[in-house]
């Protein structure tokens, strides 16, 4: 061979190496691919995100948010399958578990706020909340002022905590705060009057009232410790391959019209295993949200004018 068309030689393989080089795979699309599988984190009883059927189960509307995550992974990765392995979390473990490469998705119902994004990364905002409190309707509780002095819960390691601690401070409630190990302990401290009343996301104390032996013997206040903040599919951060993947799929499932079908499912019609229907319509906030995707972690992102 020339010592032209040598250099010919070396210069097609050059180039020809250099898409594959610089689209090498990293993170934790470089792990799925090796593996062949993807874990998924679920919550055992964020009802209706992620929560255990009578089966044992995971499911919700946050687990099905995330299969269609994995599907568009296999579809990026080009794999015929992927296996996909589930591992339960808790408020407090969630972070550390995501953080040390446990899990590669948390599919729940985590706030996605500007402290937690120093520490992971969040998708596309999937619902909108605000933290409230449960309470007795023989209790007589009217505000927030009226907890004063009294016993009220919370569920460790979430922003509600983190808010309930900050207004007894600001508003010298002189509130004794528990913190509960996950969402079903708090609501079963006042529903036994071990408490006057459970600090959480507002859906998920409708969905608690809702699934409860009485539930017209409870009432979730009009007033809050929270704007509406966002939900997040939770990734691991600093991996800017995997998100722009996890991105482009939640953003192609919001702005399709899926996602209404999806939350339409879960929010709206009867779901499993006791066939409660908790008739939470799709509000004009996250109506917006699906129209023009967003991670931001601003509540005010999501106001509507």
């Amino acid at each position: 061979m020339t010592r032209k068309y040598l250099i010919g030689f070396a210069l097609a393989a050059a180039l020809g190496a250099g898409p594959a080089q610089a689209e090498e795979l990293t993170g934790t699309l470089k792990n799925i691919k090796d593996t062949g599988a993807i874990t998924l984190s679920y919550r055992d009883s964020s009802i209706p995100f992620s929560y255990l059927d009578d089966n044992q189960k995971p499911v919700g509307y946050a687990m099905d948010i995330c299969y269609r995550i994995v599907d568009a992974i296999k579809k990026e990765l080009k794999l015929d399958k992927i296996e996909i392995k589930y591992n339960p979390v808790t408020s407090a473990t969630r972070i550390p578990l995501m953080a040390n490469g446990t899990i590669d998705l948390e599919c729940g119902s985590t706030t996605n706020n500007a402290e937690r994004q120093k520490q992971v990364a969040f998708t596309n905002s999937h619902f909108l909340t605000a933290s409230r409190y449960v309470f007795k309707k023989s209790s007589g509780i009217k505000s927030i002022d009226d907890l004063k002095g009294k016993t009220v819960v919370s569920t460790a390691g979430t922003t509600n905590i983190k808010q309930l601690t900050e207004a007894n401070l600001a508003r010298g409630l002189s509130v004794n705060i528990i913190p509960a190990k996950d969402h079903a302990e708090g609501f079963l401290m006042v529903e036994t009057d071990r408490a006057v009343a459970f600090v959480m996301d507002d859906i998920l104390l409708a969905s608690l009232v809702a699934s409860s032996k009485s539930p017209d013997d409870y009432v979730i206040s009009k007033d809050a410790f929270s704007k509406p903040e966002p939900y997040g599919i939770m990734l691991r951060k600093d991996d800017a391959p995997f998100k722009k993947v996890v991105d482009a799929a939640t953003a192609a499932l919001y702005t399709s019209g899926e996602a209404e079908k999806i939350y339409d499912k879960w929010f709206n019609q009867k779901i499993p295993p006791k066939g409660l229907n908790l008739n939470v319509p799709l509000g004009p906030e996250l109506k917006k949200q699906f129209t023009k995707p967003s991670d931001s972690p601003d509540p005010d992102a999501y106001l509507v004018n």
